[in-house]
């Protein structure tokens, strides 16, 4: 079959992490070219800052060597711009007179600095901080000059502010609003930030409108409109970002503040997708990289014809990189007149929180110096769950006031916020494949790779793994004897390949023996009954597995019948990977019970309270609670799309509580409280009861 043409057009962290999606999923679809402006492979530019801070070199910053091109087979050529997109003809043309034709086309052209229109911005001494030139230029500036300004006091301007300060200049940072990081924090955090940094040698001049820059050849100091002004040798502009949407714009495609594009990344322009910095998304542009690593999952889904529900959109989160200061945001935590925060300032030992919410959901938050509840708070505003106020009073408690350590974390929390690499990534890692640095760590899983804001926990995570207080060890393993795949490569490869029987599989994946054995059988006959639901029956998977086990008192024992009733319809005999077992109390009178079932329901006087993943085996173990909610009917469809999404991805004969850590509740939750996508599952469920394989015998 003949390769499809697919182009990029930008060689940065979108538009790669996008191509490096399509290599998973379709290995050998197309023949890849891509095109980067600047003369170099791809890099991290978030972490330019570190550079100039003296932590990170220029090498170490390369997200892929020339090497990873090659063995790819991608075509690149750095140091070209394309300048023409002929949407009709499907070709793009470079300021090199290079035309390259197109199947599928990806824009991912980033953003471009924002440049104030200040007399004497072309003098030398005066840059931008977006580039790899642009550090460099600084650093060569540093060794020959003493002071500094940096207009802008957001997130870049304070990344290059700390950077200029450890090349030993005298730095201020001129700033037009009245605190700094007013987008990623309240006034009260941005002050105890501003201290810090006061304290680290910065200075700041806040309600500034820089009206020129003076000197003759090359900058020598900032004239204000108020009248002041400061000497300076050097001037970075770090005033924010633009998209850079002038090529779309000149070859016909719809822009409006960025390139326009749907929920699967394409733009108005036919098989011309676009992702990152440069896309409007449902009326909003993302600068931070998790939401562009997003897209590039789903641009990738699409282009290479798996389905999927498209983004979204995402719950923007900032963790500040600087040097010593521990701060985090997310959501929406300016109050106003529908919401309330619950705060806690401890200027003894320099801690704050504020939590924002609305009837009773966490829509927003702020941490200064203990920031270890941010995955928890993240997954909190994700979900819209209802906290209590025993809960939001814990989520106040200080850092000092409970223990925490990398060997407390279960497998499933998020490491990597930037990447979604959880603790049990890592330590699968490090001990599958022998890791023993975060370098190798970061080259393995990306963690730390993006924003590097969890380095430290990274860093203490590998140190913990190598030594002999760790006890843990990795559950990657192959599906049996016969084979080397684990479990998911085996799924992996029977869609791929489009084996539909159990010979079939064993023949085409080399496995070891000729029958398999008690362990693959059975599996693979389970794996191939949910890809292709209507063999159901003659694959023999038909089994009871679900198990439903009551538990009453005085409260109302027909609440918990009615609701045990609805959510059990027709599953009886649908085929499951491991024996089910669930619970119904009408009130916490009994509600003990339920929570140690795989799922477990518990009616309170606002509703209903679902838990997921306990044991009442040998070792009894409680469920996490993954969803409150007030109507029968809610819970109903919560439970059945959970058996659904549990039936699809789970490992034959692996338990829904270690399904739920491998997958990690913050996902599941995400999953489950998308209307559309609990709708899927709840469509998917209902097609395979109607065609036999859940019907009452």
């Amino acid at each position: 079959m003949k390769k499809q043409k697919l182009v990029l057009i930008g060689n940065g962290m979108a538009g790669v992490r996008c191509m490096e999606e399509i290599l998973t999923i379709c290995p050998d679809g197309f023949d890849m070219t891509i095109f980067g402006s600047e003369p170099h492979v791809n890099y991290n530019r978030i972490l330019l800052s570190t550079v100039l801070q003296g932590g990170t070199t220029l090498e170490e910053i390369t997200l892929n060597d020339r090497n990873w091109y090659e063995r790819h087979q991608i075509k690149l050529f750095t140091g070209e711009t394309v300048v023409k997109i002929d949407t009709v003809k499907q070709v793009v043309i470079t300021d090199k007179s290079q035309e390259i034709s197109y199947d599928r086309l990806i824009i991912a052209t980033g953003s471009v600095p924002f440049l104030p229109s200040i007399p004497g911005a072309d003098k030398k001494g005066v840059t931008a901080f977006r580039t790899i030139e642009d550090c460099q230029t600084i650093m060569a500036t540093a060794k020959h000059f003493r002071k500094a300004a940096v207009i802008g006091g957001g997130l870049l301007g304070l990344e290059a502010a700390r950077g200029l300060l450890n090349l030993g200049m005298d730095v201020s940072v001129v700033h037009i609003g009245s605190y700094l990081l007013e987008r990623q924090l309240d006034h009260t955090a941005a002050r105890m930030v501003q201290v810090d940094l006061e304290n680290q040698g910065m200075k700041f001049l806040f309600e500034k409108h820089t009206q020129e820059i003076t000197g003759d050849n090359r900058a020598e100091g900032l004239v204000f409109k108020d009248g002041t002004m400061i000497d300076t040798d050097l001037v970075v502009m770090a005033a924010g970002v633009r998209p850079n949407v002038q090529l779309a714009r000149e070859s016909g495609i719809e822009t409006n503040r960025a390139i326009l594009v749907n929920d699967f990344l394409q733009t108005s322009a036919e098989n011309v997708y676009a992702v990152g910095e440069c896309v409007e998304h449902r009326g909003r542009v993302y600068g931070l990289v998790k939401p562009l690593y997003e897209q590039g999952k789903i641009a990738a889904k699409h282009i290479c014809g798996i389905g999927d529900q498209g983004y979204k959109g995402s719950v923007l989160s900032t963790q500040l990189k600087i040097s010593g200061i521990e701060v985090f945001s997310a959501g929406k935590f300016h109050e106003d007149s529908l919401s309330k925060s619950i705060k806690l300032y401890d200027e003894v030992n320099r801690i704050y929180k504020k939590l924002v919410f609305q009837d009773h959901k966490l829509i927003g938050a702020v941490l200064f110096g203990d920031t270890r509840e941010r995955t928890r708070l993240l997954d909190m505003i994700a979900s819209q769950q209802e906290v209590s106020d025993q809960e939001k009073m814990a989520l106040l408690q200080s850092a000092r006031e409970t223990s925490y350590s990398v060997a407390a974390m279960p497998h499933s929390e998020l490491v990597c916020n930037c990447n979604g690499v959880t603790k049990g990534a890592i330590v699968e890692a490090v001990q599958q494949k022998g890791l023993t640095t975060v370098d190798q760590v970061k080259k393995c899983t990306k963690a730390s790779g993006s924003c590097g804001g969890c380095k430290s926990v990274v860093t203490e995570l590998v140190s913990y793994l190598k030594s002999d207080e760790c006890t843990e060890i990795s559950k990657k393993k192959s599906m049996c004897p016969c084979t080397s795949l684990t479990e998911d490569e085996v799924v992996q490869e029977l869609l791929q390949l489009g084996i539909t029987t159990f010979i079939e599989a064993i023949e085409k994946l080399n496995w070891n023996t000729n029958n398999g054995c008690s362990i693959c059988r059975p599996a693979i006959n389970y794996y191939l009954g949910m890809i292709y639901p209507e063999n159901g029956r003659e694959q023999g998977i038909d089994r009871i597995i679900t198990c439903i086990e009551e538990y009453n008192c005085q409260c109302d024992k027909q609440r918990s019948l009615k609701l045990a009733a609805a959510f059990k319809k027709g599953l009886e005999f649908l085929a499951m990977p491991c024996l089910l077992k669930l619970g119904v109390s009408t009130c916490m009178h009994n509600g003990a019970g339920s929570t140690i079932k795989d799922i477990g329901v518990i009616g309170t006087g606002l509703g209903w309270e679902i838990y997921a993943g306990g044991s009442s085996g040998r070792l009894i173990q409680a469920g996490e609670l993954l969803a409150v909610v007030p109507t029968d009917k809610e819970a109903v469809q919560i439970i059945r799309g959970l058996i659904q999404y549990y039936r699809e991805s789970a490992h034959y004969q692996e338990q829904i509580g270690q399904w739920l850590e491998r997958m990690g509740l913050i996902h599941v939750r995400e999953v489950l409280f998308d209307q559309e996508l609990r709708q899927e599952l709840l469509e998917r469920l209902d097609e395979e009861l109607s065609v036999g394989k859940g019907e009452e015998l």
